[in-house]
């Protein structure tokens, strides 16, 4: 009996392993079908990779079964399944026949390696706040890799145009090379809290999402690049007032709101400040106020 337990107690410690096997398997598999130009299926093996990449670390944390050999795997699948694959992907589908294309991908999936070299290093970083555990240190891996193959939807979707030039697509390329190695914090999903009233719009968007998922799903990618990049603003000054109330740090999401609430309320209202020039020396003359060190005519 106690073998049994044993045996099985192992077999859920294999499975998120095993499910980061799989994504690399379906990231690689990508470049085949890119080869022989598949890039729909190219591109649905990637996006496959990608939801494995988010299941697997849960799994783990469900199963009590996270391991140092389950990290180091994780990390070599997203250099992967996020770096090399859809750098081939993009450059045998749009690239290939641009001198600099070639160029434009290697500095991605370069970027990529660095991203996720910093990624390990801050991951053992003891001197790390407790509130950058909810922030990633620039663009992550997946997110690249979804504006990347979003730049194919592009050119499935519409055609070509100018967004399939060589030009445009080596500037979004190189731009979405420097977010990921850049140090602007962007929230993690995982951490992010949803307030109970907004609860009912966000179901009523996902039903959305999914009937757009099926009838125009390339402009779905795109809505959901620009989505994440118009949230970073928000991240940057969520990140900031954290970093100025270590008094919160460990305090749920609820509670933090409640005192950034009791913050803005209780700032004092700011006066208008006047100012003295050349300009404006009559006005303060017919408002009766004196200047300083100086006399009303």
């Amino acid at each position: 009996m106690t073998n049994r337990i044993r045996g099985r107690a192992v077999n859920l410690q294999i499975l998120p392993s095993a499910m980061t096997v799989l994504s690399i398997c379906a990231g690689f598999t990508s470049i085949k079908f890119s080869l022989e130009h598949q890039p729909k299926a190219a591109m649905a093996l990637i996006a496959a990779a990608a939801i494995l990449d988010g299941l697997d670390g849960r799994v783990a944390r469900i199963l009590e079964a996270q391991s140092r050999l389950g990290e180091e795997i994780d990390s070599l699948a997203d250099a992967v399944n996020f770096g090399v694959s859809p750098a081939v992907v993009l450059y045998v589908t749009l690239l290939s026949t641009s001198p600099v294309g070639w160029i434009a991908v290697l500095l991605y999936a370069v970027c990529v390696v660095l991203r996720l070299a910093r990624f390990n290093a801050l991951q053992d970083d003891g001197t790390q706040p407790a509130y950058a555990r909810e922030f990633f240190v620039g663009m992550p891996a997946p997110a690249g890799a979804v504006s990347m193959i979003g730049l194919i939807g592009l050119k499935l979707q519409f055609g070509d145009g100018w967004w399939s030039a060589p030009l445009f697509l080596c500037i979004w390329i190189a731009g979405t090379s420097i977010l990921m190695i850049s140090k602007i914090p962007m929230r993690k999903m995982h951490a992010a809290a949803v307030p109970p009233n907004w609860a009912a719009p966000l179901l009523a968007l996902l039903a959305i999402c999914a009937a757009a998922a099926v009838l125009v799903h390339y402009v779905l990618i795109w809505v959901i690049i620009i989505a994440y990049l118009c949230h970073v603003p928000f991240a940057v000054r969520n990140k900031r007032w954290l970093a100025e109330h270590p008094e919160v740090w460990d305090e749920k999401p609820e509670q933090r709101r409640a005192v950034r609430r009791t913050n803005r309320q209780a700032q004092p209202n700011r006066r208008p400040i006047v100012r003295f020039g050349r300009s404006g020396g009559r006005s303060v003359a017919r408002l009766g106020l004196r200047k300083p060190g100086g006399r009303l005519p």
